[in-house]
């Protein structure tokens, strides 16, 4: 327990100096803890000797021991709050800087992280992993340190007035910590166990909500739930087996010091029997006999609690280890917006998707990238953004390596407009803001203009003060798309890359939307990926990708006189325009 109480202190980082101490308060809680049944048994033994004849009770003494007992009442309480208030927030301070963290580490990875790793794990570790954390981590140092400190100082006062009582609450304590040992060895086994249900259940829970549409719309409840309910039964089996195995371990501990307070009582009744200890004394050691192992009988729940906070170190740890894509990157200031690829490679969990690509787009251009679905349109695009990082070659922008620059500095000259657009549960404001933080009201009315979104916004309720749905779930795509693209012209980046911004956009939407793009990319380089032609037959050149390589180079006009992919593709969308919905004669 020692171990991971060790390794939980040293997590917390700058905060352990205040656990530290708190260690200093709990030792002299404890000292005022055992100074009122030394008093009592002081104050007993001048009753006796008054009542013997041989020494009268003054009343000064009486006043004497009163006052030291209410003393150290309030020295008990005093320190108590005191190791409270030093101890029991770091927990919380902690944990708030670690979520920070993950936070600007899970900024920072490649997105291939997020493939790499179970969602359900990594949601887990920044909420329920954490929230335990936040509740228990300084609730186990108090259990087990503050524990064994208060106890041992106890048996100390013991040893003073018997070395037989003291030993005899040594030996219990040991025998104690030996079944603690065994209960913490099988806690070791069963904590990853238990970890994983939990993640597993957290995935599950999340998977069937976001899938909830889905559900309904094929009415298949029942099949849906079958992943739900494996995870719940999981962790019910895995929670009564860890509670199973752990009672023997809880009984022999609770019974080792329960059998050391009657041997206590005993030999105390013993002594005093053969003349060897006054009555007082003996009384004295009766009542810690009842109090003295208080503070390690509820160790038997720490042990397994410290197991889950040991597995939930290492997930963190396993996390703040991760990759950082950026970690040699510079701070840098571009001079243009040119990008090139020379000779990039770029696999996906060593599956091929871009093989040995090279081009140029020149500042203010527009470029277009069209080619069958899985071709490596998008990897193009997270490239250029450095999402990843390629496998060979290299991407430029502004004549620099991104290899060579922070995320934050690349990113700061690039504008994305996604075909999935995400809106976070906020206000529209906010959701716009996000572009640009410092931005202006007026700036953002601006921006919506802008994107012809400022009337729809208008109409709502409470204009810019409406509340979005998770997700954006409370608008239209044609609204979230137009949102998406506010937030893009606040941003006011050089660099615009268009990621099917008008695919799956209704026809009136979309001229919305064509109106608010021209907006977004004036004197902009932008990067466009459409299946669309038409959306991109002005484009000051058109690059043609298949199978991860580039097949074809040049403008639409160049293109369509040449034979090859993209003419095919001009001939199936001619056979679409005239496609129709069968009816019956």
């Amino acid at each position: 327990m020692f171990r991971i109480v060790n390794r939980l202190i040293q997590w917390t980082g700058k905060y352990k100096r205040r656990i530290y101490i708190g260690f200093i308060y709990a030792f002299i809680h404890s000292i005022f803890t055992a100074i009122p049944i030394m008093l009592a048994a002081e104050g007993l033994s001048a009753v006796l000797d008054d009542f013997n004849g041989a020494k009268a009770l003054e009343f000064e003494d009486i006043w004497l021991i009163f006052g030291a007992m209410i003393l150290a009442v309030l020295g008990r309480y005093l320190f108590s709050y005191l190791r409270a208030v030093t101890q029991e927030s770091v927990g919380y301070e902690a944990t708030a800087d670690e979520r920070m963290r993950l936070g600007d580490i899970l900024k920072r990875v490649s997105l291939g992280f997020f493939s790499k790793n179970n969602m359900g794990e990594l949601t887990a570790a920044a909420t329920t992993d954490l929230s335990f954390m936040e509740m228990y981590a300084m609730n186990m140092v108090n259990t087990v340190v503050n524990g064994y400190i208060t106890v041992i100082v106890l048996i100390l006062f013991l040893v003073f007035y018997s070395p037989l009582a003291g030993g005899i609450a040594l030996v219990g304590v040991l025998l104690s910590a030996l079944f603690l040992h065994l209960l913490e060895t099988r806690s070791r086994q069963n904590a990853p166990v238990h970890q994983k249900a939990q993640d597993d259940m957290v995935e599950s829970s999340i998977e069937y909500l976001r899938g909830m549409q889905v559900v309904k719309a094929f009415k298949q409840e029942g099949v849906s739930l079958t992943g739900i309910r494996k995870a719940y039964s999981d962790s019910r089996k895995i929670n009564i087996k860890i509670e199973t195995e752990y009672m023997p371990f809880n009984c022999l501990h609770l019974f080792s010091l329960k059998a050391a307070s009657v041997a206590m009582v005993a030999a105390a009744a013993w002594l005093t029997y053969r003349g060897s200890m006054a009555l007082p004394t003996m009384l004295m050691l009766d009542m810690f006999s009842f109090m003295i192992f208080g503070s390690v009988e509820t160790m038997n729940n720490a042990a397994h609690v410290l197991e889950v906070i040991d597995a939930t170190l290492n997930k963190l740890d396993g996390m703040e280890g991760a990759d950082i894509i950026d970690r040699d990157g510079k701070d840098i200031s571009l001079e243009n917006t040119d990008i090139a690829f020379r000779n990039v490679t770029f696999s996906y969990d060593k599956v091929p998707v871009l093989q040995n690509i090279s081009f140029s787009i020149p500042q203010g251009s527009t470029t277009a990238i069209v080619g069958p679905s899985g071709s490596g349109k998008t990897t193009i695009c997270n490239l250029i953004a450095r999402f990843y990082d390629a496998d060979s070659g290299e991407v430029t922008v502004g004549g620099t390596n991104v290899r060579d620059m922070t995320c934050d500095s690349l990113l700061r000259n690039i504008s994305m407009v996604f075909q999935k657009v995400y809106l976070f549960h906020d206000t529209i404001e906010n959701n716009i803001r996000f572009g640009n933080p410092g931005a202006t009201q007026e700036e953002i009315i601006e921006a919506a203009k802008k994107a012809r979104c400022h009337d729809f916004i208008m109409a709502l309720p409470d204009g810019y003060q409406t509340m979005i749905g998770e997700g954006g779930s409370t608008l239209s795509g044609g609204e979230k798309q137009r949102i998406s693209i506010a937030r893009a012209i606040l941003k006011n980046a050089n660099i615009v890359i268009l990621d099917e911004a008008t695919a799956s956009i209704d026809p009136e939407n979309e001229h919305l939307i064509q109106q608010a793009i021209s907006e977004l990319t004036v004197g902009k380089t932008v990067i466009v990926i459409a299946h669309r032609l038409a959306t991109i037959e002005h484009a000051d050149q058109i690059l043609v990708v298949d199978k991860g390589r580039l097949v074809q180079k040049g403008t639409h006009q160049q293109l369509a006189r040449q034979e090859g992919l993209y003419r095919r593709f001009i001939a199936i969308r001619e056979q679409a325009e005239g496609w129709s919905i069968a009816c019956k004669q």
